[in-house]
């Protein structure tokens, strides 16, 4: 794809540069991730108010999807690579409705256990195939353009998904919360039936090049590379400082520190959504053709204010600047993950080989999901211990760190791997590379 036609002026341009595949997995995922979000803000309060789960309990099982997601990301990469993604996706969806209709009817910690054991597995398996079987039907520029819309389009589906979900689901009626658990399955049957239908042909599997060295695509070969290590790592913090605060820390600080309402904070998180899709195509414009480390400095930038913001509003707790601070903070949070999502994945993917794509967005998922895991745990010590300045004071420390990562990472990585050019290669970005179809 030209450089022309990978950074049109609006949405239509990015459309009819897709692939068909491409354009199958985009129109869906609004409607697939609407049921993800008619339960994911209202699990734990299922488990503890409806089901009468200790608290504590119910963090411990909430906390056990990631760690089974981040046990089998592993091999979900390799088994991506030899077996093709959309198998793999096929598997992880169906353990997405099989655990969702489980906890439609859980009523003891044990099956709560069980359906969060296929939820996790859904997790671990369904990233890297997902940004797998993009790359393997969209390249060049609309491959960073493709990820950042498709951030997008999943905060709106989870945003709607949420809206619904807490019109209709009543803790005085256990019913309600079985019905948008099942909605939540059912909402698997799309992606389903996109894959078993028009992507049956997709598999998104490349064949290994005959000259490729014995061992090559080992987790332990693929983590002595530099690049690899120094995305691994910013990954990592960018995770811990930024999501695993944001879920965790920043509801507890708002509260305890900032002195607002949960209806404030419940705004804030609408304000994100908002920001998210009503910015994302707007960002991606501006930031084609530009480095991706350089992108990821601005997002830095960003993130570092916010977090600054929210601490400034312990200083008036309680009060309606407190409240505007933290919808501030948000919104700032929010520009900054238009900048996030389109670059980490595009870095991975550019810089893998096709037939170890799958390996390369293991790695990243892993990194991802070790900062969502220790993030809110260091939020729930520091925050429980009342050091809601030396919590603002790391985080702020922690994006720091983070510019020299990103500087050091930019002189890893070869200019098309950080966006300023496309890379030579034969197949358009309008068809899809014959390696990834059946035969």
């Amino acid at each position: 794809m030209s450089e022309q036609s990978t950074s049109g002026h609006g949405i239509r341009e990015f459309w009819a540069a897709l692939p068909p595949a491409g354009r199958w997995l985009l129109s869906t995922v609004a409607v697939q991730t609407l049921g993800r979000g008619l339960t994911l803000p209202f699990t734990v309060i299922y488990i503890h108010e409806v089901r009468g789960i200790s608290l504590d309990l119910a963090g411990l099982l909430m906390a056990f999807i990631a760690v089974v997601a981040l046990a089998v990301t592993g091999p979900a990469g390799a088994l991506t690579d030899r077996l093709g993604a959309r198998t793999m996706l096929l598997w992880a969806t169906s353990a997405q409705l099989i655990g969702c209709v489980v906890l439609a009817f859980a009523t003891t910690p044990l099956l709560f256990a069980v359906g969060f054991l296929f939820i996790g597995f859904n997790f671990g398996v369904s990233w890297p195939a997902f940004n797998a079987l993009v790359a393997s039907v969209v390249s060049g520029q609309a491959r960073q353009q493709y990820f950042g819309i498709n951030f997008a389009l999943v905060n709106l589906g989870i945003g709607l998904g949420g809206v619904i979900g807490g019109l209709y689901a009543d803790v005085d009626d256990p019913t309600s919360f079985s019905v948008i658990f099942l909605a939540d399955a059912a909402s698997m049957l799309v992606p389903i039936g996109l894959l078993l239908g028009p992507l049956r042909h997709v598999h998104g599997r490349a064949d290994k090049p005959a000259d490729a060295e014995v061992g090559e695509g080992s987790y332990l070969t693929i983590l002595r590379k530099p690049a690899v290590v120094w995305l691994t790592l910013l990954t990592f913090l960018g995770v811990f400082v930024g999501y695993g605060q944001m879920e965790a820390g920043f509801p507890a600080f708002a509260r305890q520190v900032s002195g607002v309402s949960t209806g404030v904070i419940g705004f804030a998180f609408a304000i994100n959504t908002a920001v998210i899709v009503g910015l994302q195509f707007f960002v991606l414009k501006r930031i084609s053709g530009k480095r991706r480390t350089r992108v990821l400095l601005v997002m830095v930038a960003l993130w570092s204010v916010a977090w600054v913001v929210l601490g400034l509003t312990g200083q008036v707790s309680g009060t309606w600047a407190a409240s505007a601070g933290v919808l501030l903070f948000h919104a700032l949070f929010a520009l900054g993950e238009t900048l996030l999502q389109p670059t980490i994945p595009a870095i991975t993917n550019d810089m893998a080989p096709d037939h170890l794509r799958g390996r390369y967005n293991a790695v990243n998922a892993g990194a991802f999901q070790a900062g969502t895991i220790l993030g809110p745990v260091v939020a729930g010590f520091m925050l429980n211990h009342r050091w809601s300045t030396a919590f603002v004071a790391m985080i702020v420390a922690g994006c720091a760190v983070m510019v020299v990562l990103s500087l050091t990472l930019e002189r890893r990585i070869t200019p098309f791997v950080n966006g300023l050019q496309e890379e030579d290669q034969p197949s358009a970005a309008g068809s899809i590379p014959q390696r990834a179809v059946q035969d």
